[in-house]
Parts: structure tokens; sequence; C-alpha cells
């Protein structure tokens, strides 16, 4: 069992250590490892060879300390730890050599193979420098080969570690005692002989810290209670509705309740945490403790932090005093004997550690070591099994219900199977269920209340609701959408201090030691290994944090550019689009390069990408492409810009946006149109104010055929030229375009500055020209078309022949008729 405040501590300075530039070893020696990425030239190969020499020669201080380990699992860990870094460095020293290696075989294809007999003599200069190439090589092939050597030895001696380690866990769960040595009457005396042992170890040390070290414990002592108090002072503070349930509050939110149960349980637990770390560090410092006192203190302080965690979870979650608070359904009555059978179970666990450590330190007979754990575990075990034995709900008419089937068979097994396992002998595998029961038990039901809580945090609308929601919505007053990504984000936060606190913590109370996790952490930050691809964690986390730096860099750059230089210079509007937009796709680009580069990602190892890229676009992208780049080209040559009055495809308005892929258009109806650029790259485009915003204005008017034509010219010629808007240069002049099929039509052609506003323009016009005409008396014709009608005189028709000349008619032969010309 560790300390959770030590734990979190190491985990943030594990990360700390796996960041780029910062070296992690093991205490000793100085080693300077050259990175397999720096160039290795001729005078570096001496330097790799002594470093080569100086890690085979740790590997042999690592073998035989391998040999001499016994059964002190600490020791492996820490000699796995060393050898991890040990192949690390050795996996640095080849990959150094390498691209060496490479120019070397480079060169020697350039300057080709020595001449035969016949030929013409080389230059001496080529034939030295083949030869000292040849020698590089055959040195750098030696050394290459010692390195990997020693990476295949270390391999061979960490799976000699994991083995070792193996076979010492199986050893201490399925060892067999005899358990009739605890039934002993001796047991009693050998019981008492160590409670004497261990009094005078106490007194003994009490005496020494009383009499010679009173003053640095009291100073160990404040520092200690000053840590924890600023710590829960402070949290307190901050979280304060977060940490006390309110008893006035009747019916609390599921998600008050969550939260008061997970920092209710979390910050006093890492308050006092704080405190037993802090306490035993500084009496170490001032050196105010002997090597066995050490070994107990730390494992009593181990044992208070989680009885009290436990205890504080137990609160939380079953809070016998407060039914509305409580995180489970279950009745007063039952959360309360759950309360403290779960008390119990962690009170005699933590007595049996303690127990144990102390019968370690002082050398105490097996009898007594196998008779307490017996207790223990017996104990552990009934108690589980008497909470199966719980009616925790009501029926609908009130009376006790017990738990679901297969929870209440789960946990007879689960209890009856400990004590089962303890009276067969099996001690070691008792101890370790009755430890999973309680302090992993603990572990998942508070990473459980973690999960709760970020996933009751995402809801829709439930961020709003918490204090820091509501402290943030009236600094900052953001709207419902931005308050529920800022809860999605959180969620995520929670769920992963939920996970890099708790699976480090469950891996250690089964069986793993903190090297392991440092090992493992190290490794997934640095390196992982697919096939011959190596992936680095780190190395990722930090290259995306550049492209976002640039990104966001990018953006604060675009807008300075826009708003304090392109703006003081009057730079048009299209032009300060284009050189943004130019700017901002340049400052991508280079945001993504530097973040690859950072990220460890060899550019030239993206040719097969560009490859398939290329096929795709051969197949599939060929639009996408050409809009593309039609964008570039609408970017560059400009023929028209943002606020331009453009007409393509069908499509008038005015341009809102130019991007390189389409041109966003909004017509006068606010209708916005998605244009591909290809269209506007390969059809015509009108544009009303492509260089200015000089144009002409055509008004059409029909007057009836009786008026004269001249007087009609000269109105609108005086209505026109009164315009204000209308240029003097050119002037202003009316044509009389032609004769109508009921009007004689006109059209008043006018020239103004600023062309976009010709509607309000012609508006106003034809309203004078209506005015005007009907004072002067002028007709303006409705649409007319003249119907001739022509008489046609009757036709008398001649009368019907009678049946006898009709048959004599038939009778005669006829004549065939010559047909017509």
């Amino acid at each position: 069992m560790k300390l959770q405040a030590i734990l979190f501590l190491r985990v943030i300075l594990l990360v700390l250590l796996a960041m780029p530039g910062v070296a992690f070893s093991q205490a000793g020696p100085d080693h300077s490892p050259i990175s397999s990425g720096s160039p290795v030239g001729p005078e570096a190969v001496a330097t790799l060879r002594q470093k080569v020499a100086t890690l085979d020669q740790r590997a042999d201080q690592l073998d035989r300390a391998l040999q001499g380990s016994g059964d002190d699992d600490a020791t492996l860990v820490e000699i796995m730890t060393s050898l991890d870094q040990l192949r690390h460095e050795a996996r640095g020293v080849a990959a150094a050599l390498r691209p060496r290696l490479a120019s070397i075989n480079t060169r020697l294809d350039e300057i080709g193979p020595a001449r035969s007999e016949g030929e013409p003599a080389e230059p001496i200069a080529l034939v030295r420098e083949r030869n000292d190439l040849n020698n590089e090589k055959d040195q750098i092939n030696t050394l290459l080969g010692e390195a990997e050597n020693l990476a295949s030895r270390v391999e061979g001696m960490l799976d000699d570690v994991v083995r070792q380690r193996r076979s010492l866990f199986s050893q201490t769960l399925y060892e067999r005692y005899d358990i009739s040595m605890a039934l002993r009457g001796e047991v009693l005396e050998d019981l008492a002989a160590e409670a004497r042992k261990l009094g005078i170890a106490l007194s003994s040390w009490l005496t020494f810290v009383v009499t010679y070290k009173w003053r640095a414990v009291l100073l160990a002592t404040a520092f200690s209670l000053a840590a924890a108090g600023v710590l829960l002072v402070g949290g307190r503070r901050l979280f304060a509705n977060l940490v006390f349930a309110d008893p006035t509050r009747e019916n609390p939110s599921y998600l008050s309740r969550l939260s008061v149960a997970f920092w209710s349980t979390l910050l006093p637990s890492f308050s006092l945490a704080v405190f037993l770390a802090t306490t035993y560090f500084s009496y170490s410092h001032y050196g105010l403790l002997r090597q066995d006192i050490a070994a107990m203190m730390l494992t009593l302080f181990n044992v208070i932090a989680i009885v009290y965690f436990v205890y504080s979870l137990s609160s939380s979650v079953f809070s016998p005093d407060l039914p509305n608070w409580r995180l489970v359904p279950i009745r007063s009555g039952a959360a309360r004997v759950l309360f403290w059978l779960t008390m119990l179970m962690a009170i005699v666990n933590g007595l049996d550690f303690v127990a144990s450590k102390i019968n370690q330190v002082m050398a105490s007979p097996l009898s007594l070591t196998v008779a307490k754990s017996l207790c223990a575990t017996i104990i552990v075990g009934l108690l589980v099994a008497a909470i199966g034995l719980v009616k925790p709900y009501t029926d609908e008419d009130g009376r006790p219900v017990a738990w679901n089937p297969f929870l209440r068979a789960a946990l007879y097994i689960l209890g009856g199977g400990t004590v089962v396992v303890a009276l067969l002998g099996y001690i070691g595998l008792a101890r370790f269920i009755s430890q999973q029961i309680v302090v992993t038990g603990a572990i998942l039901v508070t990473m459980y209340l973690g999960f709760q809580s970020a996933s009751a945090v995402s809801e829709i609308g439930a961020f709003k609701r918490t204090k820091l929601g509501r402290i943030l919505d009236e600094r900052f007053s953001f709207d419902d959408a931005s308050e529920d990504q800022m809860g999605l984000v959180f969620s995520i936060g929670i769920n992963l201090i939920v996970l890099c606190i708790g699976i480090p913590l469950i891996l250690l109370q089964w069986g793993f030691q903190w090297g392991d996790i440092e090992t493992w952490i190290y490794d997934v930050a640095t390196e992982i290994r697919i096939g011959s691809i190596s992936i680095s964690l780190v190395g990722i986390l930090v290259g995306v944090a550049i492209f976002l730096l640039g990104f966001f860099g990018t953006r604060v750059f675009q807008h300075w550019l826009d708003s304090k230089v392109m703006a003081r210079g009057r730079v048009d509007a299209g032009l300060r689009n284009s050189i943004g937009t130019a700017v901002g796709y340049a400052g991508i680009a280079l945001a993504v390069l530097v973040g690859i580069s950072a990220a460890g990602i060899d550019l030239s190892n993206l040719a097969l990408v560009a490859g398939a890229l290329s096929l795709g676009i051969g197949f599939g992208l060929q639009n996408i492409v050409n809009n593309f780049v039609s964008g570039l080209i609408l970017l560059a040559e400009r023929p028209f810009k943002v606020g331009d009055w453009i007409v393509a495809s069908g499509v008038e308005g005015t341009v809102k946006k130019i991007s390189v892929r389409a041109t966003e258009v909004e017509t006068f109806r606010r209708q916005t149109v998605i244009v591909p650029n290809s269209l506007l790259i390969n059809a015509s485009v009108g544009n009303w104010t492509h260089r200015n915003k000089l144009g002409r204005v055509d008004i059409a008017v029909g007057v009836a055929y009786d008026n004269d034509p001249r007087r009609v010219q000269e109105i609108l010629s005086e209505i026109i030229a009164a315009q204000p808007d209308v240029l003097k240069n050119p002037a202003p002049w009316v044509a009389f375009t032609g004769f109508g099929n009921s009007s004689l039509d006109f059209e008043a052609r006018a020239f103004l500055a600023d062309v976009t506003n010709q509607l309000g323009f012609q508006n106003e016009v034809r309203f004078q020209i209506y005015e005007r005409f009907k004072l002067e008396g002028i007709e303006i014709p409705f649409p007319q078309q003249d119907l001739n009608l022509k008489y046609v005189p009757s036709i008398t028709l001649e009368r019907e022949p009678s049946p006898e000349a009709a048959h004599e008619a038939e009778s005669k032969p006829r004549r065939r008729r010559a047909p017509e010309a």
C-alpha cells in the first residue's frame, strides 16, 4: 500500500522527466548518451566505444546484483528499472552509429572500387580516403555489433527478472502454512514477548528524541501541520459547497450529491496524506528515525491514510446521518450497518498490515505471524459475508428486502472463500484477497464516483448549474453552447485525472511496484514500437502543442496585420482579405511542418503518403484540386475582391469571402451562394466594381405617339441633369431608341460615381419622370395592339341534283383529270 500523495507527486515528476530535453536516468555516474538523431563523425567513434564499455561494466554489475537479489521484490524492481535504462542507452548508441554508416556506404559507392592492374592509377588522396572510410566502417560495424549484443544481453536479463518476480509472487500467494502452530498455547507467550520487545524499542526511541531532538520534532511537526492546514483550509474555501453537505437542503440533485461525495472524500484524504508524508520525510531529514522505527512508521502512516480514506468514502456513499445526501437508495438503518461493517474491515485489515510489518522488523516467530494473519483474514471474510446478510431495500409495504441474488451470492462466495482459503493454510492468498476487498474496492468506488461526476457534468445544461459554471457565467456571460462545451472539457479532464490516479493505485495493490509503473509510463511516453515504426506520445503531444501555438499565433498576427498595419495604410478591403488569407495559409502550413518535425516524424517518410495523395488526386480529387488552384489564382490575380458586385454563373450579388475552395456571394435578397472557384475561373464574370465604382445607369421610358419626341427628350435631359449623384463628365444624355408597338421609346443614360446606389437613383428618377409627364400632359401609353377585321360577302350555294340526274351522271364514263401544274 502506497500513500496517495506520494504517488500523485511521482506521477507528475515522471511526466516532467519524460519531456524532451530532460534526462531520465538512475542515480549513479554521469552517462551522456548521444542522440540517435545527431550525426556521428569519425571523432565520436572513440567516445561511443568508451560508452559501450561503460555500459557493459554496468551490465556486469546488474548481473551480479540479480544473482544475489534473493526474495526481495523491491530490489528486483530496481534492477529491472536500471536494466531498462541500460537497454535504451545501448539502443541509442546503435541508432547513433547507423546514420554515419549509411553516409560512409554512400561515399564508398560514389568513389567506387579500387582499380585493378592495368588501369590508370588513382589519385593518392582518393586512395587514402577509401582506405580511411573502410577502416572507419569496420570499426563502426564492430562497435554496432557490440551494442546490439549488449542490448540482447540486457533483454535476456530483463526476462530473468520477470521470471524471478513471477515466481516470487506465486510463492508468496500459494505457499501453504501449518495453521496448527497458530492454535498452540505458545502463541500467547510469543505475543507477550513481542509486545515487550516493541515497547522497549519505542521507549528507547522516544527517550532519545525527547532528550536530544525535541526541537527538530517540534519543527518537523509544525511544518507538516502547516502544509496540511494550508491545503485543507484553501481547499475548503475553494470548494466550500462541494466538500460539506448542506443538511437544510431537502432534495439535492444527483450531481450535487456526487460532487459532495467525491470532493469530501478526496480533499480531506489528500490533506491527511500530505501531512503524513511531510511528517515522515521531515523526520527522516532531521535524522529522527532509526531504521526499524522508520519502517514501522511508514507502514503505520500508510494504514492511517487508507483507513481514513475508507472512512471518508463510506461516510459519503452511505451518509448514515444525512439520508438526503445518500448516493445509494437504501434504508437509514442498513446504511448505518454497512458503514460500520466497511469500517471494521478497513481497521482489521490495517491492523494486520501494521502487525505484519512489526513482525518483520522484530523478527517475530512464524507461529505468531500465522496466527495474526489467520485471525485477521477470517474476520474480514466474516464481515464480507455479513454484508451479504444486510437487507438494505424496502418493498411497497415497507418491509426490508435483501440484495440482488447475484450480488448476495458474490458476497457470500467472496467472504466464505477468504475464510476457507485461510483455514486451508494459504495465508498469503487470504491476506491478498482481504486486502483487495478493502483497498481495491475503495479505489474502484472512488473512481466510479469520479466517472459519475464527469458524466453528470457533461450533461446538457448541467455545467451551468454548478458553482463554477455560475461564476463563469456571471463574469464572462457565456452562452449555453459554450458552457456545454466547457462542461464536456471538464468532464474529460475529470476522467483523465481519475484514471491517472486510480490505475497506478490499483496496480500497486495487485503486486506491482512503483518501478514497474515508472518503466511503463516512460516507455509509453517516449517510445511505442509498431513493427519498424517508433512512436513517442510525448513527442506527439509536443508537436500538437507547437502546432496549436503556431495556429493561434498566426491568427493573432493576422488580426494585428489587418487592424494595425493595413487599416492604417488604408489598404482596400479586397487586398487586405487576400493578404490576410495568404498569411493565414502560410502560417498554418509552417506550423504543421514545425509540429511534425517536433513530433519526431521524418518528413522523408511522408513520400508514400504523398504518392497515395497524388493517386487520389488523379482519380477522385480533380474537382477539389481544381477549386483549390483556382482559389489561389483568384487570390493572386484578384479579378474581384471582397465587397465587389459581381455577376457570375447566374448569381448576382456582393462577394463576402474568398476561400481556396469556393467563394461566398451574398445576393441582394440576403441569400448566401457558395460558388466553386473553378466556375469563376473558367466562365465569364461580370464585375461592376472591379477598379472603381463608376458605372452607367439606364432608365427606359415610353410615351404615346401623339407627343413631341423632342420635348420628351428635353424633359428627360432636365430631370437627369438635375440629379445630384449624376456625374458631369461623362455627361448624361437621352437616346431616342426606337418606335415601339404602342410607344415612342426613350432611354435616359447617366454615370454615377457609386454604381451600387443605382437602385435608389432609378427609383427617384422614375418618380420625377412620372410627376413631370403628368404636369406636362405627356401620356405614358399602355401596351396596345390594333385588330383589323376584313368584310367577306356571302356565297350562294348550288342546288343539289335530283336523283335521276345523279344516276345519269354516274352512268357516264369518267375522264381522268390531268394533274395540275
